[in-house]
């Protein structure tokens, strides 16, 4: 382990600096870069088609391949792939193999029209989403098995700022070149980005995966679905039931209106370059202060008492929503619910990041963060593709007084696990 991660109470801000957290900054570009091309900047591309709200919004099912990523992440912990992992090890080998399918996938999509290929589309964007899952489990294993607990908030927040940097490109970026150029040549554009992960991929150090001694005897089924599962129950106890619960409620609120933000913007009356500037722009700056607070605030103060502001946080800036449905086209009022929403995203991702890599066995990294991350997402993921029709039945302020609701039972849940406590790894 890097000396600036081991020495954080001598450097402090230095931690940042460490070859772990560059490492992760240039990863989590890698992992960022698809996900605004298969959500936030596709509705824009599907709404300046004329595609229905309640269509578009059906496009934020394809995240649900996000949430069963825990399905096939055991075969990420073991499955060797012929060749490459020979020469670039487990991790490494499985990053690279998903980062050449989604800059594929991205150019196949460049080439089809909404208006015409709106199924094609759609079935394209689940092949992308599979392959940009899997890269998310491959690289969230290779962080965790680079740093101990107590760091995992500081390069959670590296590897959010890497994030938030390629989808400040592919979200910001893609509006502007779309405002213009065309759709076609947006991604083909975006899909080159992808070079800067796979470059990054063969040139880092693969990470040191801790050998299970646990071998005897079983099955290669057992250990490779059976195991990383079983193993979480054993250590938690009934308890564990609670932890899953509070993982699936704690983003519903925020992800119940994520897919229809771009719609909801230009719907109100903002235009491309008005929403690349603010939401992307701005927002990328507000969300990476978030993140670096909350790595920071993990590593001096531990995760507990930062765990139930971070619910607060997400439910409470919900309503900014609202007060911006209200005041309209108004860049003043876009720039105060951006801020306020963008830096709870920072701040809370950090914080979640440091609790699930907290749950985390070293021995089934891939599967169990798969697991969390999975459950974390599905709920607010299915829920979210409903809201179009919210919308179209009952308008905006409605679905923004829901989402802020469906925060509270998080935050309750947080109390909870923070009084009751859980075995950390």
């Amino acid at each position: 382990m890097n000396r600036a991660l081991s020495e954080f109470s001598e450097k402090g801000l230095g931690i940042y600096t460490s070859s772990e957290s560059i490492r992760m900054i240039f990863l989590g570009f890698s992992a960022g870069l698809p996900h605004p091309l298969l959500f936030a900047t596709l509705t824009l591309w599907l709404a300046s088609a004329e595609i229905k709200i309640s269509e578009i919004t059906m496009f934020g099912w394809v995240g649900i391949v996000y949430a069963i990523k825990f399905l096939w992440a055991p075969m990420l912990d073991r499955l060797r792939l012929p060749v490459i992992t020979n020469m670039l090890g487990q991790r490494r080998s499985w990053i690279l193999l998903t980062q050449v399918m989604i800059l594929l996938g991205l150019i196949f999509m460049s080439s089809l029209r909404p208006e015409h290929d709106l199924m094609y589309l759609a079935y394209l964007s689940i092949g992308i989403a599979f392959a940009s899952a899997s890269q998310d489990v491959a690289i969230d294993a290779y962080r965790i098995e680079i740093a101990e607990s107590k760091f995992q908030a500081v390069l959670g927040a590296s590897y959010q700022l890497g994030y938030r940097i390629s989808a400040l490109t592919s979200g910001a970026g893609a509006l502007y070149m779309a405002s213009f150029y065309d759709w076609k040549l947006t991604y083909q554009v975006m899909s080159a980005f992808m070079l800067v992960g796979i470059l990054t991929v063969i040139f880092i150090p693969e990470s040191n995966k801790p050998t299970n001694t646990n071998n005897s005897d079983g099955s290669w089924l057992k250990k490779t679905l059976i195991e990383p599962f079983s193993e979480f129950f054993k250590r938690n106890g009934y308890w564990s039931l609670f932890l899953l619960m509070f993982i699936a409620i704690y983003r519903v609120s925020d992800l119940i209106i994520g897919i229809a933000a771009n719609p909801f913007y230009v719907d109100i009356g903002f235009n491309l370059s008005e929403i690349a500037t603010v939401t992307k722009v701005f927002g990328f700056t507000v969300t990476i202060i978030g993140a670096f607070i909350g790595g920071l605030s993990v590593a001096r103060f531990g995760i507990g008492r930062l765990l139930i502001i971070s619910s607060i946080l997400l439910t409470v800036t919900n309503l900014f929503f609202l007060f911006l449905n209200n005041a309209g086209s108004s860049l003043p009022a876009l720039v105060l619910t951006i801020s306020a929403d963008n830096f709870a995203l920072g701040f809370s991702g950090t914080v979640f990041i440091a609790f699930l890599s907290s749950l985390t066995s070293r021995y089934f990294t891939a599967s169990q963060y798969a697991l969390f991350t999975s459950v974390m997402f599905l709920p607010g993921i299915t829920l979210s593709g409903f809201s179009g029709l919210i919308i179209e039945s009952s308008g905006w302020a409605t679905l923004f007084i829901y989402s802020a609701l469906l925060g509270i039972p998080s935050i309750l849940c947080s109390f909870l696990i923070v009084r009751k406590g859980w075995n950390e790894q």
